[in-house]
């Protein structure tokens, strides 16, 4: 090979610049100023601005050297899209280096350097599937690597991978199996010679296409297999169909060439350096069963297109050339009879970096794509079909198409069902050539299988199954289903299974919303479509796996959805699916609605209710169902933004919603955004997972124990049982809740719409500088009238900030707590101030801060202030002493709006008492309800109080419980509560080590005090002696009692017929708690049980008790007749609580015969933890069905199932629409 002269060079340069147009000619000089050809450096601007064609060609020559000149030129011309120049000037270039070619090698390297080339254009870009005329795609831009995998899998493996879901399905994938590179799938195997054949299999829509077309266009830019392979040529499988003409092996090979002059002969000299790439082996429609007698050798040969490529298969062709076959699984039985010694790969489709990967390639801009990649992985489902490249492009484009229109993905974006429709209609469309009754008619048969395989939770088909359904190996079957090969024993055996499970959910629910009554596919074998058992299996808690296939249901009765499906599908729909499915929605709304559960199982039935909604997408559908709910109720649940989509939409179409509830929710509230606007809205409450510690904090202060340390097994609330809160939180929650108020939600708080008067916030990680914006709120929503912070951190600072927007002239807030918020005296000054301005003010919770005797010596200059109008402040557990109890003092003689103080938890002593009797004493004092329990008051104190009950005539409320005053201390009290001038109408002593010896002084206030109405002693060890002296003054005619609270009081059985009397004779007294007393129904000497005594005093015609509690008594199911006999015959009776009692069935039963009785009055009955099952619930439907007075019924704690409470409510919901059934 001869050097180009320096004088050619020139030449060959200039004639190039030359032929350019002048507009050509000035996009190469502003090319050559920043190419960096080879790391070189770039030519300075300045001297090409203004350079002609010579000054140009001599720049390029000076700068590059004439070596390399040529060489930049061709580069130039080719990244200024001048191809046709770049090939001349190589081409003119080669022959100036060789103008005399002298053998065949260089003519055949020459050929296969233009082959390379013409494959790189051929294959460098791509069209979307929804391209506009001259719209493509770089292919090395868009690709991204797919997981191949050359191992089988195991049975159980491919299980797993297909019931699997998000982050658990990335990881199975990932584990499967060691991944190959496309450029490894030539490579010698341990265990075999290298492979001449390799067939890659995989479901429709998996990548497969996209994976050959790089593998060309990677060899052509010399990236895969340098030196091993001369040509690669690919053949569509497709296009073959579509041939009707004899061809030959070198006709297939001249269709991959860029004119009809390639070297054939030269070519197939050495075919161990072809490769022949077929796509699509399971879209031909040849059989391939000629006998190998019929098959050919001569690649020139022309023969009729099954012959060429069945020679080809068989290696009678060109036996040492390389293969590589692309195909579905179900076609690979058939693939494997037309192969000698294959190996096998498989395309599992994208991992989780491999998708996230996809989405920046797609959308190219970082924001952009994090945001849809965020989105979708929020969504579980579409998450997990993202290992679809089709599933990642279709939803990718719906994205694209939404942030386009600077819409909001979370308002706007595709249903999960749409997405599996667009999958659906893109597969059938793009891959099916089936007639339209042919199609129909297979895909109502998928459907019935896949309705199966959910029914009988199979997810792995054997061969039979399919021909139960009428299956075949049809083109719409291939299209969907997976063929899987398992070794059993000595033999192999066939599986077929939907891409995922989630697919087989699809086709389930699709199987229901098509158009037909009855389906049959062999004589013996009947498919009704029963659409009604679907829902109420579904609503069996054991029955969650066909969670989503109702969910698909709903998405797939949405009116876009059907007319979808008539439209692509070719099948009508049915219209009484729809209605059925709307019936059960609102049947199940409604009693849904009318429990009030703190079950986790329920708490996702509701949810998931939510879900289906959101998925129909129907306004008018969800505002009937919404219409069920004036209150949400959610606890315990883990909310994800997918989460706060759902509950945002159906919120937004709930007409009738008054209050929302969220207990224990983890992962923030930045969905209120969507509802704070609303104009029915009116009370948003959240309240995080709360340690056992905060929630229980006043509770164990009272039983002595130490705070911080959880109280096991003490019913110290009456949530105890019924709440357990959460104590474990992720750190992506607690991320989430820390950024809970943001800018969205302040907006949609200072809307001019937004109605909440309610805002609860506890436990929800506010911080000081989230104050800022709440004061903002605080100053403009004239709406808002509590705001509940309690359980935040937000301290000092963030209160300061708070006390600016509470002392704008604007601010209507009538109620804020700041209990447990880590406050000291430093925020005082701020709140006293606010206390002095604000108008509007009226209740101020501060329980459970350590501020201190200057924080409260602050706070009260802001209580004496004449302009103050607080009603009630609570300062419990604050650290308050007696010091501070003159500044109290002070108050309560000059306040005269202060209406309720509550000091629970303060160490007063019999100094503090004094100094705080004395404010109560004075005249100007009008504080009606003053609580003091724990505060350390002894019997010395009680003078002090005595006085106090004889003189003020505005205090109605006095609480003392957790005092230790013993009978010394009820003495004293109870002289002055029998002064003429008392007006106490509640006292409160419970857990006062009050004993059977204080019962006189009590007896003798009952029969002269005219004002007290409440009686609380709780926790007394009063025993039945006690209670026989209490008696003697309750059944005083001048006794005027109407509550009376003796529960853990130590009482027995004995003492019922003393309480029997009392309310055969009382005419005031209308409530009665007895809980946690052992009455039971032990046998009396009298011979009557204590029950027994008991009822005969409430069958008495004169008894006027309304309220009756007698949880946890001991109570049996022998007692039950009694109670019975007392429903059907008390007539004042309106409240009775049973609950913690082992009535079981039995008594349960015996029970019903009383509501059923016409004269029964009772409205309210409670039989929770009561120990019975679905067995009574038939008695039960019976009785309130009967019964008309009942309004509401509390049975949580048993042992009942969802669907019997459902179909309880179902059964009597037209009769008793004011039923209340709490569960």
């Amino acid at each position: 090979m001869m050097a180009i002269t320096s004088s050619k060079i020139n030449d060959l340069l200039l004639c190039a610049l030359d032929e350019l147009s002048q507009e050509n000619f000035k996009r190469f000089k502003d090319k050559l100023s920043f190419i960096d050809f080879d790391g070189e450096g770039n030519i300075p601007q300045g001297p090409l601005e203004n350079a002609d064609r010579i000054d140009t060609k001599n720049l390029l020559v000076k700068f590059y050297g004439e070596d390399t000149v040529l060489d930049v030129a061709i580069e130039v011309f080719t990244q200024i899209n001048l191809r046709d120049s770049a090939v001349k000037l190589k081409e003119e270039k080669r022959k100036a280096l060789d103008p005399n070619p002298k053998s065949f090698g260089i003519a055949a390297n020459d050929y296969r350097m233009t082959y390379s080339e013409h494959i790189q254009e051929e294959y460098q870009s791509i069209e979307d599937r929804n391209a506009r005329l001259g719209e493509c795609v770089s292919l090395n831009r868009r690709y991204t690597q797919l997981l191949i995998v050359k191992e089988h899998r195991h049975w159980e493996a491919k299980q797993h991978e297909i019931m699997a879901t998000g982050k658990r399905h990335a990881e199975i994938l990932a584990k499967t199996a060691t991944p190959t590179k496309i450029e490894s799938l030539f490579d010698i195997d341990k265990r075999r010679p290298t492979p001449r054949t390799i067939v890659l299999q995989g479901a429709a829509g998996i990548g497969k296409t996209m994976t050959v077309r790089k593998i060309m266009l990677d060899w052509a830019s010399e990236k895969i297999y340098p030196g091993r392979f001369d040509y690669v040529f690919y053949i569509s499988c497709r296009e073959m169909n579509l041939s009707t003409k004899q061809i030959s092996v070198a006709d297939l090979i001249l269709n991959n060439c860029p004119d009809k002059n390639a070297p054939i002969k030269d070519i197939l000299m050495d075919p161990e350096k072809l490769l022949f790439i077929i796509d699509g082996f399971d879209e031909l429609k040849f059989s391939f069963d000629q006998q190998i007698t019929n098959l050919y050798t001569d690649p020139c040969e022309k023969q009729p297109v099954e012959i060429i490529l069945g020679s080809l298969f068989r290696k009678k062709v060109l036996p040492k050339s390389f293969l590589l076959i692309t195909t579905r699984p179900t076609a690979l039985e058939k693939l494997q009879n037309c192969l000698k010694f294959p190996h096998y790969a498989e395309i599992l489709g994208f991992s989780e970096e491999d998708r996230e990967e996809y989405f920046h390639k797609f959308f190219e801009d970082k924001k952009q794509a994090a945001k849809a990649f965020g989105f979708v992985i929020e969504n579980e489902i579409l998450f997990t079909m993202c290992f679809v490249p089709i599933v990642c492009w279709i939803i990718c484009t719906v994205i694209k198409q939404q942030i386009e229109k600077g819409e909001d993905l979370t308002q706007t974006s595709k249903t999960t069902t749409a997405v599996y429709m667009l999958f659906l209609s893109s597969l059938l469309r793009d891959h099916s050539c089936m007639s339209k009754h042919s199609r129909q008619t297979n895909l109502r048969k998928l459907c019935s299988l896949a309705r199966e395989g959910v029914w009988r939770k199979i997810i792995l088909f054997e061969e039979d199954d399919l021909k139960k359904h009428g299956l075949d190996v049809s083109n719409i079957q291939s299209l969907f289903l997976n063929k899987s090969i398992f070794q059993k024993d000595i033999d192999c055996e066939h599986a077929y299974s939907f891409i995922h499970l989630s697919f087989q959910e699809f086709f389930a629910a699709l199987f229901y919303v098509l158009e037909e009554e009855e389906e049959t596919v062999e004589e013996s074998v009947t498919v009704t479509k029963d659409v009604s058992k679907l829902l109420q299996s579904y609503e069996e808690p054991k029955n969650d796996y066909l969670m989503l296939t109702v969910r698909f249901l709903f998405g797939l009765l949405n009116m876009d959805r059907m007319k979808e499906i008539e439209k692509c599908l070719g099948c009508k729909t049915s219209l009484d699916t729809k209605s059925k499915v709307l019936n059960w929605v609102e049947e199940v709304g409604i009693a849904l609605a009318s429990l009030s559960s703190k079950d986790r199982n329920e708490n996702k039935f509701k949810f998931e209710l939510f879900h289906f909604l959101f998925e129909i997408q129907e306004e008018e559908i969800v505002t009937r169902a919404m219409d069920c709910f004036p209150r949400i109720h959610l606890e315990l649940t883990c909310f994800s933004k997918m989460k706060f989509t759902v509950l945002s939409f159906c919120l937004k179409n709930c007409q009738r919603m008054q209050s929302l509830f969220l207990c224990s929710c983890s992962g923030g509230v930045s969905f209120l955004v969507a509802i704070t606007s609303s104009r029915k809205v009116s009370e948003i409450m959240a309240l995080t997972s709360e340690p056992p510690y905060m929630v229980f904090y006043k509770d164990m202060i009272q039983m002595g124990l130490q705070p911080g340390i959880p109280a096991q097994g003490n019913p110290t609330s009456r949530h105890s049982h019924a709440n357990q809160p959460l104590t474990h939180l992720d750190e992506d929650e607690k991320a989430c809740q820390s950024n809970l108020i943001k800018k969205e939600l302040v907006e949609g708080l200072k809307h001019p719409n937004c109605k909440v008067q309610k805002l609860g916030l506890r436990n929800c990680c506010i911080s000081n500088s989230d104050c800022k914006q709440l004061a903002s709120v605080l100053s403009t929503n004239q709406n808002l009238k509590e705001l509940d912070l309690r359980g935040n951190n937000q301290g000092d600072a963030g209160v300061k900030l708070l006390c600016e927007g509470l002392k704008h002239p604007d601010c209507k807030l009538q109620k804020l707590v700041l209990s447990y918020c880590m406050l000291t005296a430093a925020c005082c000054q701020g709140l006293s101030c606010v206390l002095s301005t604000n108008q509007t003010l009226r209740e101020l919770d501060l329980e459970i801060n350590k501020l201190g005797y200057s924080g409260v010596q602050q706070l009260c200059e802001g209580l004496r202030h004449a302009t103050c109008k607080l009603e009630i402040l609570r300062l419990g557990h604050c650290g308050i002493i007696f010091y501070d109890c003159k500044y109290l003092a002070l108050v309560l003689s000059t306040n005269q709006t202060l209406k309720e103080l509550d000091l629970s938890g303060s160490k007063l002593g019999d100094l503090g008492v004094k100094q705080l009797c004395e404010g109560l004493k004075h005249p100007d004092c009008k504080l009606q309800k003053l609580m003091l329990g724990d505060c350390g008051i002894a019997a010395s104190g009680c003078k002090y109080f005595a006085s106090v009950l004889s003189t003020n005539q505005t205090l109605k409320e006095l609480d003392l419980k957790g005092s230790k005053l013993g009978d010394l201390g009820v003495k004293q009290l109870c002289e002055g509560l029998k002064h003429p001038d008392c007006k106490l109408q509640k006292l409160v002593l419970g857990d006062c080590g009050i004993a059977a010896s204080g019962c006189k002084y009590f007896a003798s206030v009952l029969s002269t005090n005219q004002t007290l109405k409440e009686l609380d002693l709780k926790g007394s060890k009063l025993g039945d002696l006690g209670v026989k002296q209490l008696c003697e003054g309750l059944k005083h005619p001048d006794c005027k009692l109407q509550k009376l609270v003796l529960s853990y009081c130590t009482l027995t059985a004995g003492c019922c017929g003393d309480l029997s009397s009392v309310l055969s004779t009382n005419q005031t007294l209308r409530e009665l708690d007895l809980e946690r007393n052992e009455l039971g129904d032990s046998v009396l000497l009298v011979g009557y049980s204590g029950m027994q005594q008991l009822c005969e005093g409430l069958k008495d015609k004169t008894c006027k008790l309304e309220i009756l509690r007698l949880g946890y008594c001991g109570i049996m199911a022998s007692d039950c007749k009694y109670l019975a006999s007392v429903l059907s015959t008390n007539q004042t009776l309106k409240e009775l609580d049973l609950g913690g009692n082992k009535q079981a069935n039995s008594g349960v039963k015996l029970l019903c015969e009383g509501l059923k009785h016409p004269d029964c009055k009772l409205q309210r009955l409670v039989l929770r933890s009561c120990y019975f099952k679905d067995a009574c619930m038939r008695d039960l439907s019976l009785a309130l069905s009967i019964n008309h007075s009942l309004n509401e019924l509390d049975l949580q704690f048993n042992l009942l199932s969802f669907p019997f409470v459902t179909h309880l409510y179902k059964e009597l919901k037209c009769r008793r629409s004011n039923l209340k059934i709490i569960m």
